[in-house]
């Protein structure tokens, strides 16, 4: 106990909670969205289509991602988080090393479940984590900068699954990064502790909460709900977009992209670069930029506006879907490769602007006992639909529109998906209209 109520009265240790926390989510994307780059060479490797591509790149990692998140987080409202965290990071990375063992599309797939396996238990002990680390007021800003791990996480994962792939094969990517997230594990372990929980609450309960507890609250909130499915329907976009564009730039723009680096050392690009590498470049660095830009501002807002207007959570965030349309469509359906990189880098960063607003207001809605669970709820919601469906939505969508658009047909079906924006944006403002009333404190 005295270690924990340290951990709240030392700024520099919450930092380095923080950081490593921000790490080990880095990781988690690492391995989740390393496979978005890789579908080209796995698709020519072992002759996918691209409904093939999606469920090994969405379903497979959904299933038990999903339904696995609500029991470890319950277990997490009861054990050590840091414990749990530990133990899930060693599984995901075990399994992303064995991703580059398969051998055809059964063995990939269940490798992939795999990864779903042990991310389920990384994300929801870490945002109930973070939220006894720091007090309300702080709170969106510190899961803005956890959530950095987002695009952080993608961008290296498109970036070392382009380089890797480039100088070695598809399957050592997997391996390299795979034993790198073991390496991290047991730093993970030393070096964290459990803080006390709800120790910046008015209101303390000690005793872990009941599922039954957790869901009677819960039903209760219709914001709770109303954000649960904003965030799926931007997710179904934001993850399907993460997965497929980087095929997208190398199908449309492929013939361009040396070109649009032309300006890049040579001893950065191997004498046998492809276009892949060059869309890990193109794609991995407007996640980086876009991205942490868009978190960023997100959290800020939300500390800033929501302490006197909690609908302020949930405004700002739609507001921002709002804005992404226009930008996003154009990125989608320019020819130009340069006025695409900016067209992506805005909706890109609008896109992420929800995550430390809506991620706080769940941590707000119900009290410090029951946050891993709730948290687990809103990620098997958003996720199982988010996930589950995203990258398989467009990658139908594609395959569909092949007869009348070619290669062109990943394109439109991309373009497609913004209506889900649209959705995340109508709901979230139903939602902000409930968070004064249903806001714990």
């Amino acid at each position: 106990m005295k270690g924990a109520q340290e951990a709240h009265s030392s700024s520099a240790y919450r930092a380095w909670a923080l950081f490593i926390l921000v790490v080990v989510y880095t990781f988690n994307f690492i391995d989740r969205q390393i496979v978005g780059i890789l579908a080209v060479p796995i698709k020519e490797d072992l002759a996918l289509s691209d409904t093939e591509l999606s469920l090994m790149g969405g379903l497979a990692f959904a299933l038990f991602y999903t339904f696995l998140g609500v029991p470890i987080a319950m277990l997490a409202d009861r054990k050590s988080r840091v414990w749990i965290m530990t133990v899930a990071l060693a599984v995901w990375s075990a399994m992303t090393a064995l991703c580059g063992l398969a051998q055809n599309f059964t063995q990939l797939f269940f490798a992939r479940l795999g990864v779903g396996v042990g991310e389920a238990g990384g994300v929801a002990p870490a945002y109930s984590l973070i939220s006894d680390y720091f007090p309300s007021h702080q709170r969106a800003r510190a899961l803005s900068i956890y959530s950095f791990g987002i695009p952080i996480g993608s961008a290296t994962g498109i970036l070392l699954g382009g380089v890797l792939t480039s100088y070695l094969d598809w399957r050592a990517a997997f391996l390299i990064v795979g034993l790198a997230g073991l390496a991290l594990a047991p730093i993970l372990r030393l070096t964290l502790r459990d803080p006390v929980r709800g120790a910046y609450d008015a209101e303390r309960r000690e005793a872990p909460a009941k599922i039954g507890e957790v869901v009677r609250t819960l039903s209760a909130k219709r914001s709770f709900w109303l954000l649960s499915l904003g965030a799926s329907a931007s997710s179904m976009m934001g993850y399907g977009v993460i997965f497929w564009l980087p095929s997208f730039f190398v199908r449309s723009f492929g013939a361009d992209l040396p070109d649009f680096f032309s300006w890049m050392p040579r001893a950065l690009i191997p004498a046998n670069a492809g276009p892949v590498l060059y869309a890990s470049y193109f794609y991995g660095s407007i996640l980086l930029l876009g991205g942490v830009a868009g978190i960023w501002i997100g959290g800020v807002l939300a500390d800033r506006f929501g302490q006197a207007r909690k609908s302020a959570y949930a405004l700002i965030p739609a507001a921002a879907f709002a804005f992404t349309i226009p930008f996003f469509a154009g990125g989608v359906l320019t020819h130009s490769l340069a006025a695409a990189f900016i067209l992506f880098m805005i909706p890109t960063a609008l896109s992420l602007v929800w995550l430390g607003p809506i991620i706080s207001a769940i941590q707000h809605l119900v009290p410090a006992n029951m946050r891993a669970t709730a948290s687990a709820i809103f990620l098997f919601v958003n996720n199982l639909i988010g996930i589950g469906l995203g990258n398989l939505a467009i990658g139908s969508l594609s395959d569909l529109m092949v007869a009348r658009f070619g290669d062109e047909s990943l394109r439109y079906a991309i373009l497609s998906g913004a209506f889900f924006y649209v959705i995340a944006a109508v709901l979230f403002v139903l939602a902000a209209r409930l968070l004064e009333k249903e806001w714990n404190g």
